[in-house]
């Protein structure tokens, strides 16, 4: 079976722009796309009101998702692109979708507020659910802003790619994030922005009020347990450049802070089958609604 990159379309502006993400990814990976445009059933209320009678209804589930695959087409030529528009509750169709894909995508607005069948509770029920990567794109979020600034200042797809961005645990790496990573940055023939984030233990605090020096002895023992990790990639892929950041705080403001000047942000995902069911995770659920390059997120044991 072909394997396939998916987004799901709602004809919202954030949907549309993932729907442009997953063409240009398509291409890159030399796989079809297929877009999924979710027919959540209407309650009857609504569905008699004047408002959304059977022409509102007929316009919103035929011909928008229409047009924005004809659109798809004429400006991704050479990439494959089919529709399906399946019933039914939209969480579940697109976290079944994911079985055959490579990759699923999805439209988020973050905190900037919500809508479209992506809102909150929805599109992380998704990523919680769904073991293939999934990417979340901004509504507005062009080729362009992926790319480094011409010498004009100005933003070009023409440029090369900024940075691939990835969280990276030093102590126990996951090797499905890091994979994942190198891939993206290999095809888009960028560098790797591989960032350690970790926290001092309390009683290391006021040794460090005393002892300046401790501090700096931290910071090359972190480094250190970084470029371990990262040394087997670095083989792996030699055409990728890597920069190596290890630094004490929060690691979703630095990985936010990173995704500032990143054609994409890379975080993992713990896969737990535990009494509490699936989760996302404090750190990339922080990312996914601040950060303002696209995030994959990376599900790993």
């Amino acid at each position: 079976m072909v394997r396939t990159v998916v987004v799901g379309l709602d004809g919202s502006c954030e949907s549309r722009a993932a729907a442009e993400w997953a063409a240009r990814e398509a291409k890159l990976r030399g796989l079809p796309l297929k877009v999924l445009h979710v027919l959540e059933p209407v309650p009857e209320p609504w569905a008699q009101a004047p408002l959304l009678g059977p022409e509102t209804q007929g316009h919103w589930s035929e011909r928008i998702p229409r047009e924005a695959v004809e659109g798809l087409r004429l400006r991704h030529p050479g990439v494959d692109v089919t529709m399906e528009q399946p019933p039914g509750p939209a969480a579940e169709l697109l976290s079944g979708s994911a079985a055959d894909a490579e990759l699923l995508v999805l439209g988020s607005r973050g905190m900037s507020g919500v809508g479209g069948f992506l809102v909150g509770s929805v599109g992380q029920a998704v990523i919680a659910r769904t073991e293939v990567p999934v990417v979340l794109v901004r509504a507005g979020e062009t080729a362009a802003d992926e790319h480094e600034s011409d010498p004009a200042g100005i933003p070009s797809a023409a440029t090369p790619f900024r940075p691939v961005a990835v969280g990276v645990d030093a102590t126990d790496p996951a090797e499905e994030v890091l994979a994942f990573a190198f891939e993206e940055a290999d095809r888009r023939r960028t560098s790797v922005r591989a960032v350690y984030t970790w926290n001092l233990p309390p009683y290391y605090l006021y040794g460090l009020a005393a002892d300046a020096g401790l501090h700096e002895e931290l910071v090359r023992e972190k480094t250190a347990q970084l470029a371990e990790a990262m040394r087997p990639w670095r083989q792996k892929y030699p055409a990728v450049e890597v920069s190596e950041e290890a630094r004490s705080g929060s690691a979703a403001e630095h990985l936010v802070d990173a995704a500032r000047t990143a054609s994409l942000v890379v975080v993992g995902r713990r896969i737990r089958r535990g009494p509490f069911g699936p989760h996302i995770g404090p750190v990339t659920h922080a990312v996914l609604h601040h950060a303002t390059a696209p995030v994959a997120v990376v599900a790993h044991l």
